[in-house]
C-alpha cells in the first residue's frame, strides 16, 4: 500500500476513533490527511472501503489469534496471567475506540465479521485451556465456554473503560489490575 493511501486510512480511522463512522465526512479526511478530496476517491471506494482495508492493517488490528494462548505451563494462575498480558498488549484501549466506532448501522454489517474475530479467538483458546485444565483435574467446572467468557469480561470490561474513561474511573494499573482478578478468578475455579 501506497504513503498516501496509509494518511487516507490513519487520517480516516483516528476521526472514526474520536467521533464515529458517520459523523467523519470524506472532507474531513482529506484534510486530517493532507490531500485533496478527489485523492480519497482515486484510492478508495469511499470511507467504507477505507475501513475495509484499515481492518487488514496491522495497525489497526489487534491480530490476536487462537495460537496466542498455546503453549501451558498447566499453573493456572500463570498461563491466566500471560493470556491477560497478551491480550490487553494487543487489544488496546485505541482498539476499543476503533471497534466502537465500527458499530454504526450503516458499516457494521461489513465489519462485524472482523470485529468479532479477536473476542472470539480468546474464547475459543480459553475455552481449549480450560478443557485442557479440566481433563487433568485442576478446574473442577466443566463449562468451558462460560469460564472463557467469563475470563475475556474480566479482561475487556477493564480496556473498555480505559478506552471510555481513562483513569477517570479508577487509577487502577493494568498490572495491578491483572494481578487482582486473576487471583480472584482463580479461587473461584481451581478444584
Amino acid at each position: 500500500m501506497d504513503e498516501t493511501s496509509l494518511k487516507i486510512i490513519n487520517a480516516s480511522m483516528n476521526l472514526i476513533m474520536e467521533k464515529g463512522y458517520s459523523l467523519t465526512t470524506t472532507k474531513e479526511i482529506a484534510n486530517k490527511a493532507g490531500v485533496n478530496e478527489s485523492t480519497i476517491f482515486r484510492k478508495f471506494n469511499g470511507k467504507k472501503d477505507i475501513v475495509l482495508n484499515a481492518m487488514e492493517l496491522r495497525e489497526w488490528n489487534p491480530d490476536l489469534a487462537e495460537d496466542d494462548f498455546k503453549g501451558y505451563s498447566f499453573d493456572l494462575k500463570k498461563d491466566l496471567l500471560r493470556f491477560s498480558h497478551t491480550y490487553l498488549d494487543k487489544v488496546t484501549p485505541k482498539f476499543v475506540k476503533v471497534s466502537l466506532g465500527l458499530r454504526c448501522p450503516e458499516l457494521y454489517e461489513h465489519t462485524k465479521e472482523g470485529i468479532m474475530q479477536i473476542p472470539m479467538a480468546f474464547k475459543r483458546g480459553l475455552s481449549d485451556y480450560f478443557k485442557e485444565m479440566y481433563k487433568i483435574g485442576i478446574v473442577g467446572n466443566d463449562d468451558f465456554e462460560g469460564l472463557a467468557v467469563m475470563f475475556l469480561s474480566i479482561n475487556f470490561g477493564f480496556i473498555f473503560f480505559k478506552a471510555s474513561f481513562g483513569d477517570s474511573l479508577t487509577p487502577l494499573p493494568k498490572e495491578t489490575y491483572i494481578e487482582n482478578s486473576i487471583d480472584v478468578f482463580v479461587n473461584g475455579i481451581k478444584k
